[in-house]
């Protein structure tokens, strides 16, 4: 049963950025009998990992070592089960030591709200979690671009596959009005892409996740002078589908040199955002496609303020770079109603919310991850809140609001 409706003092969060680790059958329950050898699936080994300098070393099959659960796609293994990926499994003392150890593990050892549909409802209930949109955590990747890759029918027919799964399971039964369907696309064909998003959208899914640079995994990017994507953004527009772009979907993440720790991935994850929404600007997608919606998860947002202040300034100053532009307003009025950013602990975006505009900004949870705040969500979002000084109304449209109406949440039920 979902929560009682939340009061304006004390409402429920919707949660716009969560993973869920596909059930090891997915695949191979729904594939023609002709691909269940290439069908994504999970082999369990003996294994451990090692370190080469900075490179990850994985032996299998040693005869001491723990089990690992790894992803199989076409003969080709994928990453195993990875401690930091289900932080949610381990207390915090145990979780400190997983990370050290770089820990593998099996859908045994992680936590069952990872990827069973009741313990995840009872996880957000004891979260104050109202309901969830979740990305992928295993083999399709944030987006889905494992299967653009290689036998494209079977791709495309795993795609289908995985969408189904999370349309007619995951989302549906006690799960439908609090889990949130997000649909993957065929990134290798803007067509293909287009007609799953309208076949998803008959089904009940009005929720896409795509890539925030379509060029880093070597697709068109968003210039393409042929307009590649103009009929996925068509389709998006026609079915109001939100476009969801989380960090990291590009394959790439920013760093400041091969020897440098994590740390500064981690800091500067925010750029992979920040260059998705002056693409998504500049290039005309915003000017061609009025209505669409694009979601940064996991991207943050107190970045706005300066990137667009700059962005306008040099959208009207040729002589300060100013070439090239393809569109006829400032960068700015494309923000409002268009770029969301999902933050976790962004307190510089609710400080600056009057700039970004309060009604851009969702929260979200991360779970299973190691960024989340579960099982801490509530009192972690509510105390930033109060040190930035939101009113009631402010943050009701934070916690939940803004993504009723991002996401169209009137059509499960929620209005409030």
């Amino acid at each position: 049963m979902a929560p009682d409706a939340p009061a304006m003092t004390d409402p429920w969060i919707i949660s716009v950025d969560d993973h869920v680790d596909e059930p090891p059958d997915l695949w191979t329950s729904r594939l023609p009998s002709r691909f269940q050898d290439r069908a994504p699936r999970v082999d369990r080994h003996r294994a451990r990992m090692r370190f080469e300098g900075v490179t990850p070393i994985i032996e299998k099959d040693i005869p001491d070592a723990g089990w690992v659960d790894f992803w199989v796609y076409d003969d080709i293994p994928r990453s195993p089960l990875m401690a930091v990926t289900h932080s949610v499994s381990f207390d915090e003392d145990e979780l400190q030591a997983a990370y050290l150890e770089n820990r593998m593990m099996t859908y045994d050892d992680i936590a069952p709200g990872c990827w069973q549909q009741d313990a995840r409802l009872a996880a957000m209930s004891q979260n104050h979690i109202d309901a969830s949109v979740c990305f992928p955590n295993g083999v399709p990747g944030f987006c889905g671009r494992t299967f653009s890759v290689g036998d494209l029918e079977l791709g495309l027919l795993c795609v289908q596959a995985y969408n189904d799964w999370m349309i007619d399971e995951w989302t549906a039964g006690a799960g439908a009005g609090r889990l949130i369907p997000l649909t993957l696309v065929p990134l290798w064909d803007g067509e293909l892409a287009a007609a799953e998003v309208r076949r998803c959208a008959d089904k009940g899914s009005h929720a896409v996740s795509f890539c925030e640079s379509p060029a880093g995994i070597g697709l068109p990017s968003f210039y393409d002078p042929s307009n590649f994507w103009d009929p996925f953004f068509a389709a998006c527009q026609e079915t109001e589908t939100i476009i969801n772009l989380h960090i990291g979907s590009s394959g790439t993440n920013p760093t400041t040199s091969a020897d440098a720790p994590y740390v500064i991935t981690s800091v500067l994850m925010f750029q992979n955002s920040m260059h998705s929404v002056l693409d998504l600007i500049f290039s005309g997608v915003l000017e061609r496609f009025p209505a669409l919606k694009f979601a940064y998860s996991e991207g943050q947002i107190g970045w706005l303020p300066y990137v667009i202040t700059r962005a306008d300034k040099t959208w009207a100053d040729p002589h300060d770079g100013g070439v090239g532009i393809r569109i006829p307003r400032p960068p700015s009025t494309y923000v409002a109603g268009h770029i969301y950013g999902c933050i976790f602990d962004d307190d510089i975006a609710l400080t600056a919310r009057d700039e970004i505009g309060v009604g851009q900004i969702m929260w979200e949870v991360d779970y299973p991850h190691g960024a989340t705040s579960f099982p801490n969500t509530f009192a972690l979002a509510h105390k930033m809140c109060a040190d930035a000084g939101l009113t009631d109304h402010e943050r009701y449209q934070v916690f939940r609001g803004n993504a009723i109406e991002a996401f169209g949440l009137q059509r499960f039920g929620i209005t409030l």
